[in-house]
């Protein structure tokens, strides 16, 4: 049982990887037309919390059905958890308000969608070779 959520977990997480490379053409696939840029903004922040959530459900249920211990790795992954669950809803609340019409305002919003999207590719890749780096036993946390 333990195992099953515990793919599952892993399943998930590399479906969030998925997204988020794939989330970082949505500035390119939509340069012409601001509107559809903002709703595609919505429709991927939706996904992504959606994923967020699932990956922490699934952890959760692991942590409390297979009696796994509470230990700092478990906090590291709360911790990052609340880091991309924030850029995620900062980024898209900076688009929501931002004025699209206006063309530098719309290369910059762009901008920081792909920049949001790169570091959270980054923390995701840390987090996941720290937790390899722990089941291998060469870091203990």
């Amino acid at each position: 049982m333990i195992e099953t959520m515990l793919l599952t977990h892993s399943i998930l997480i590399k479906a969030l990887l998925a997204f988020l490379v794939l989330g970082l053409f949505i500035p390119k696939a939509t340069a012409s037309n601001p509107l559809k840029f903002r709703k595609a903004s919505l429709i991927y922040t939706m996904i992504f919390q959606a994923l967020m959530t699932m990956i922490a459900f699934a952890g959760v249920v692991a942590l409390i059905v297979g009696d796994l211990p509470f230990g700092i790795s478990t906090i590291i992954m709360i911790v990052v958890f609340a880091l991309m669950m924030a850029l995620e809803i900062v980024k898209f609340k900076k688009i929501k308000k931002a004025n699209l019409k206006d063309e530098s305002t719309f290369a910059t919003m762009r901008s920081s969608f792909i920049k949001t999207g790169i570091i959270n590719i980054i923390i995701l890749v840390l987090i996941v070779v720290l937790m390899i780096l722990k089941a291998k036993g060469i870091v203990a946390i």
